[in-house]
């Protein structure tokens, strides 16, 4: 029996090599049996598998995640919005190299001012007129130009515009920050809306077809959403201060279903779009829990605060409780009152860069001889297989095209530098 060979298109002088494949339990049987006469896939009767190595082993396709940042413009979030827009290279650095597999990404951004807003000491309960718009982006370099309202790969001005536009937010928006409310309208365009001059959706076009999508909310205060109420129900004032919406909790729409709202997002091909969430919110700096505290302002006034976030206005119930309906390990969450947000962020990009399921760019005749090496951080390379239990094969369908799920000892981990995808055939 001749050698084992891969192919790969890191190989290609084994491409065209002529040779039976090899059913991947070949040598479970052997060892078993003592020795046979096993017969290889290409000659059962009926089989579809080519008898030659006469093809490329395909390759993962790029990962496309769409990212959605829902950023606090209330009067405390200078220093905040700073602290984001200085950590983006490495955020967005951690994704692309997506653990190995190339990721393509757009970005867009929303601010938190949905309804409510109060000035000058007068409540004036109304929506915001571009609540739940995605924000335009600047020009490169303050040039001519600009004006998208989102930005994809591979454009090399993602960085530098997407972070002068989360500094160009500013901080006169509303006292009642509303990143849940925010982040649904952007995403489904229903809800408080006013349609550009030409009657569009300002936000259509921005979720590509079979896209995963990542929403990262940043706030110093908690969530304080209600679905479609205009005037909302909870509303800030002076004599309730920054705790009115952990007052009034029970009048605000459920976290849970805001959930629900964001895991039913179609993905355009007809199926449920793989969802992701990350907040840098006001949770605990030492174990990211939530619980009010009594604190005082700088002018000596009385304020409730998140325990062990010190600049927190109010603690962070409805933000912890979205992201852990995302990440029972949390590692999505961190808190708003750290004193930089590389790890926040780069803990964010980690969680979505290692997606366990990778389409294929072509269909393998038979998935029992594919082979996907993962090189893990460490410099070892582990062999993932269906005989193995590494892999499972998504068969294609007329939609979409066959894919790998990895899964047990073969999930793919943050670390992981390179995956490639062989088949097994002999030389």
């Amino acid at each position: 029996m001749r050698g084992l060979r891969f192919t790969d298109r890191a190989e290609p002088d084994v491409v065209k090599r002529r040779g039976h494949w090899l059913w991947l339990l070949v040598a479970g049987l052997l060892g078993t049996l003592g020795g046979c006469t096993c017969e290889a896939p290409p000659e059962r009767a009926g089989s579809n598998v080519p008898s030659s190595c006469a093809y490329d082993a395909p390759l993962f396709a790029p990962v496309e995640t769409d990212i959605l940042f829902v950023v606090d413009d209330s009067n405390s979030m200078s220093e905040e919005q700073q602290a984001v827009a200085r950590e983006l290279p490495t955020f967005v650095q951690v994704l692309q190299a997506g653990a190995g597999v190339e990721q393509n990404l757009r970005v867009g951004l929303v601010n938190t001012s949905v309804y409510s807003a109060f000035f000058n000491n007068q409540l004036f309960l109304t929506r915001y007129p571009q609540g739940g718009w995605l924000r335009q982006f600047p020009a490169a370099d303050g040039g001519v130009g600009g004006g998208e309202r989102w930005l994809t790969n591979p454009d090399s001005e993602i960085v530098p515009r997407l972070s002068a536009a989360i500094l160009a937010l500013g901080i006169n928006g509303s006292f009642q920050e509303t990143p849940f409310e925010a982040a649904r309208i952007a995403l489904t365009g229903s809800g408080f809306w006013t349609t550009l001059p030409d009657g569009g959706n300002p936000n259509a076009g921005f979720l590509r077809p079979g896209a995963r999508l990542l929403v990262v909310a940043v706030s110093d205060e908690d969530d304080c959403s209600e679905i479609d109420h205009d005037p909302p129900t909870v509303a800030y004032t002076n004599a309730e201060g920054q705790d009115f919406c952990t007052l009034h909790e029970n009048q605000l729409t459920p976290v849970g279903d805001y959930v629900t709202a964001f895991q039913r997002l179609d993905d355009g091909e007809g199926h449920p779009r793989e969802v992701l969430w990350g907040a840098i919110a006001p949770v605990a700096r030492s174990n990211k829990v939530a619980q009010g505290i009594q604190g005082t302002l700088a002018d000596g006034g009385p304020i409730i605060q998140n325990v062990d976030c010190p600049t927190s206005g109010g603690p962070g119930y409805r933000h912890r409780a979205m992201a852990l309906a995302f990440d029972s390990t949390l590692t999505n969450l961190d808190s708003v009152c750290v004193p930089d947000y590389h790890n926040s962020l780069v803990a964010i990009a980690q969680v979505a860069s290692i997606p366990q399921t990778l389409t294929l760019t072509d269909n393998v005749p038979d998935p029992r001889l594919l082979a996907v090496d993962i090189t893990r951080g460490d410099g070892s390379v582990q062999r993932c297989t269906l005989a193995n239990g590494g892999i499972t094969v998504v068969e294609a369908t007329d939609t979409q095209p066959q894919a790998v799920r990895f899964q047990a000892g073969c999930l793919r981990r943050a670390t992981d530098t390179r995956v490639e995808v062989k088949l097994l055939c002999a030389g």
